[in-house]
């Protein structure tokens, strides 16, 4: 494994450690990216461009590990106060990265995906001619996969009233050219195969016992077991008719059974497939 590839995979299983803390947001990495990169395809962005967009969408969360169980896991609405503790969790992504070779690649995206056009943005408040490139691609991508994902407290949206949403904000929360090149990716049904799923052709699972996201990974299809990091119960997978069907068993999981479960497979092929472009990229543009 070259030095590069290193470097990726450590990145990416750290990211997605992060991303196992929340038992909502199964996927949401790897969809943010796959979003990022298909906008990125369709703005004609160098090849190199697109492999550290993709980097920086699967790892713009990362500073979501300062924030504590209770307000990350919360099963309603936040209090402003709890918002204000999430709201810093792109300046904790930035300072975890200072001095990693690849800090200079994908440290806008980490810090600026909350900015908007309109100024209303955390944590610069950047105005539209101040964001990256690359955040204002990411944090189209982040908006986008929230609107269509489900949330304890909120059933995720459709794709058609999610870009409806995109449409009625461009020039103030997104991008405006990047919003419609986006809407139009969305119409074309590009992104159909990726909301709600974990990895191509892996639609995501929700526990039949509480509710939050299970994710069954290719190399554990078609059967096997599953356990929710919530409630710790078991679920046995099976396919019926082409589908993945889970079903309560009624027995709580060992402590091994919940620890996080890193698809390493889904990090292989990522680190294979974007280490040659992110070895060629150069930073962003600065503005």
């Amino acid at each position: 494994m070259s030095s590069t590839d290193s470097l990726l995979h450590s990145l990416y299983v750290m990211a997605s450690m992060v991303e196992a803390r929340d038992p909502y947001t199964g996927g949401h990495l790897w969809r943010v990216s796959q979003f990022s990169g298909l906008l990125a395809d369709a703005l004609g962005l160098p090849s190199p461009d697109r492999g550290r967009i993709v980097l920086g969408g699967f790892l713009h969360d990362l500073g979501k590990v300062g924030v504590p169980d209770a307000i990350l896991n919360k099963p309603d609405r936040l209090t402003e106060d709890e918002y204000a503790v999430i709201r810093t969790h792109p300046h904790v992504g930035s300072r975890i990265l200072t001095n990693h070779p690849f800090e200079p690649l994908v440290v806008s995206a980490i810090l600026s995906h909350h900015e908007m056009p309109s100024g209303k943005g955390y944590p610069h408040g950047l105005m539209a001619g101040q964001i990256s490139v690359d955040a204002r691609i990411v944090g189209l991508c982040d908006a986008f996969d929230a609107m269509t994902s489900t949330r304890p407290y909120r059933q995720g949206m459709s794709i058609a009233k999610a870009l409806d949403i995109i449409g009625e904000n461009l020039g103030r929360q997104f991008d405006a050219d990047f919003g419609r090149q986006f809407i139009e990716i969305g119409q074309k049904g590009t992104l159909d195969s990726i909301v709600g799923h974990s990895d191509i052709g892996m639609p995501l699972q929700h526990c039949p016992t509480c509710g939050p996201t299970i994710v069954i990974k290719r190399d554990g299809a078609p059967t096997g077991r599953a356990f929710c990091r919530s409630c710790g119960y078991e679920a046995s997978v099976r396919m019926n008719l082409g589908q993945i069907e889970i079903t309560p068993t009624g027995t709580k999981g060992a402590p091994a059974d919940l620890e996080p479960d890193i698809d390493t497979t889904l990090i292989a092929e990522l680190v294979a497939a974007y280490a040659p472009l992110v070895a060629r990229a150069s930073p962003p543009p600065e503005i």
